[in-house]
């Protein structure tokens, strides 16, 4: 879980100390002409947040989110209503735009207009002019151009947020070099770019930078190593380039790094133990390559490590096995290679291990049985050859285990039945047998995936005992038997209703239920998957009422009948695949005219007459081998 700070908490704490001043003298009248001119220039006001700012009222006593010292300067600026009288935080806005006047309150310490939502238009330079600010809050608006180079002069700056607008263009370097009093800089979520200025090392002060969501180019700048108050940094989604830089190492308060989600590359440094503070590092979604340094071992108050997504190679460092305080380590969609360390028992608070998609092989060491307090176990997509899942998994405490394509042989084991695990994905394995009765004792699955395995044999009735199972998936198994055991398992409203079913390439027989949609587990469900079985029979009418439905497919499933029109009702769906069946009459023109719809494919059934016109495109080959189908995009009906 990420973490943000917000500035209101400052802006309403400098208005609670201001409005508390008793003014010796009325409200200055540049002050007041500044703020009508700013109010002025709000078109729209609908929560009356400047009704109180009248030109016949003193600016400094009676309106509201206005504060001014002894001499009647205003010094404070905050959106006024921002709590209300029973301490609840209104959500309002303001439409309009930031008038230049504002540049003429010359006593000004604190400027909050944020969260407004609808403030358009440039910052304006004359705000460069309030040499006395140190609380700039602009963030959460529509507010559009560049940067004002004049902002170099506000020298007194301590915190500026200009957050979630759509500022754009670069950082001027020398108004970066200017703010040598900032201790906290936001400029998250506009569309900023070129390169961060190498004068950020200059900023000595700041605690906190949040440059994310914008467009910054080039590498991360070596400068940042001089910034020893650093204790939040985030430069995530841009498109950064380059190496993480040595000097990053200098950055020991530095408790929170985010460089997700751009195109870093090199190795992660050796110098990364320098960051003796670091609680939480996410590097993931780069490119980045080669080992993990031994020395990130010695990063002793981590406690959330994210390095999925890159290119990492080598071995897992057994020097993690220090990190005693991790609660969660992410590695997935890497190369490492080699054996997972004895030394991870260690990490006795450890909920989360991901170490799927890599290249680890070899025996899985049982002093991870000690980690009791583990919750999530992801190991799939590593060429473990597991052949039999360890017994000493069973005294674990998961919730999820993953462990598709691993090499798992022969049947469940057995112990599975007594457990309290809530998704299991055991998929594209070896697994044979008979799926146990057992199965319907693991009654807090609510998800289940046993594909890609040699199955073979009906669902045991007691599978309807899994009253919180809400997706499954069986497909490419060998599986036969009626499907109504798993259309009608139990549910404990409002949990256990299906949200996707999968169970396609197998040998189920039919027909579906006629009244498979008034089936409770299935009132919800988004996806049904039943192709390649020998279903037969009727496309059911009330398979209409699943009115959450989004993907059907029952391709070669040997359906015959007519496609009912009330398949129209299901008015989610975009994606409805039924070739290679029986299917005869008419295409019901309220199906093909499904407002979602975006794939459709009849092909290769008995299906007649002119093909109704639709908005959707669908190409000729969705219709064809149906000798009796004519009609855009098919060639002209000639007898309808």
């Amino acid at each position: 879980m990420e973490i943000s700070m917000h500035p209101q908490t400052f802006s309403l704490l400098f208005f609670l100390i201001f409005s508390t001043l008793a003014s010796s003298k009325a409200c200055h009248p540049v002050d007041k002409e500044a703020l009508l001119d700013f109010k002025h220039k709000i078109t729209d006001d609908p929560s009356k947040l400047l009704h109180s700012w009248r030109v016949s009222s003193d600016c400094c006593t009676s309106w509201e989110g206005v504060a001014c010292d002894a001499s009647g300067r205003v010094v404070n600026v905050s959106r006024p209503g921002l709590a209300s009288d029973n301490d609840f935080i209104e959500d309002t806005y303001m439409s309009g735009t930031l008038s230049p006047y504002l540049g003429n309150l010359s006593s000004l310490q604190v400027l909050d207009l944020s969260n407004l939502k609808d403030l358009k238009g440039p910052i304006p330079e004359e705000l460069g002019k309030l040499s006395k600010l140190t609380h700039l809050f602009l963030d959460t608006n529509k507010l559009t151009g560049s940067i004002p180079f004049t902002l170099r002069y506000l020298s007194q700056l301590e915190k500026m947020y200009l957050s979630d607008n759509f500022i754009s263009g670069i950082v001027p370097p020398s108004v970066m070099k200017s703010w040598t009093h900032v201790s906290e800089l936001g400029l998250s979520g506009n569309a900023m770019s070129g390169p961060i200025p190498p004068t950020i090392g200059k900023v000595v002060m700041i605690t906190k930078l949040d440059l994310h969501g914008n467009n910054f180019t080039g590498r991360i700048p070596t400068g940042f190593g001089n910034l020893k108050n650093l204790r939040y940094l985030d430069l995530s989604e841009n498109q950064i380039t380059g190496s993480i830089p040595q000097s990053i190492g200098g950055l020991a308060a530095l408790e929170l790094l985010y460089l997700n989600q751009n195109q870093l590359t090199g190795r992660i440094p050796s110098s990364i133990s320098g960051l003796s503070s670091m609680i939480f590092c996410r590097i993931s979604e780069n490119k980045l390559s080669g080992s993990l340094p031994p020395s990130i071992g010695q990063l002793s108050k981590i406690q959330r490590l994210i390095l999925e997504n890159n290119k990492l190679t080598g071995k897992l460092p057994a020097t993690i096995g220090h990190l005693t305080a991790l609660t969660d380590i992410f590695f997935s969609n890497n190369y490492f290679t080699g054996k997972i360390p004895s030394s991870f028992g260690n990490l006795l608070n450890l909920q989360t291990l991901d170490l799927s998609r890599n290249r680890l092989s070899g025996q899985l060491p049982p002093q991870l049985a000690k980690l009791k307090s583990l919750q999530t176990l992801y190991l799939s997509y590593n060429p473990l050859g597991l052949v039999r899942i360890p017994n000493w998994f069973q005294e674990l405490r998961v919730f999820q285990l993953m462990l598709a394509n691993t090499g798992i042989e022969g049947e469940l084991p057995h112990w599975l039945s007594s457990s309290s695990i809530s998704q299991l994905d055991l998929s594209g394995n070896a697994l044979t047998g008979k799926l146990p009765w057992w199965i319907g004792n693991i009654t807090s699955l609510s998800f289940l995936n046993l594909s890609n395995n040699g199955f073979h044999s009906s669902i045991p009735v007691e599978f309807k005992n899994l009253s919180l199972l809400m997706d499954l998936d069986l497909h490419s198994n060998k599986f036969s038997g009626h499907l109504n055991v798993i259309f009608s398992k139990e549910v404990q409203d409002p949990l256990g209703h299906f949200n996707s079913i999968d169970l396609s390439y197998n040998m189920f027989t039919g027909p579906i239920d006629d009244d498979i949609g008034e089936r409770p587990a299935m009132s919800s469900i988004s996806s049904l998957v039943l192709s390649h079985n020998t279903l037969g029979g009727s496309l059911p009418k009330s398979i209409g009422k699943m009115r959450e439905l989004q993907v059907l497919k029952l391709v070669n499933t040997g359906l015959s009948g007519m496609i009912p029109e009330e398949l129209g009702d299901a008015k989610e769906l975009s994606t409805i695949l039924l070739s290679r069946n029986k299917l005869t009459g008419a295409i019901p023109e309220i199906v093909l005219n499904l407002k979602e719809l975006k794939q459709f494919d009849v092909s290769s059934n008995r299906l007649r007459g002119r093909i109704p016109p639709h908005k959707a495109i669908i190409p000729a080959s969705a219709f064809k081998n149906n000798p009796g189908l004519c009609g855009t995009p098919l060639p002209p009906c000639k007898h309808f």
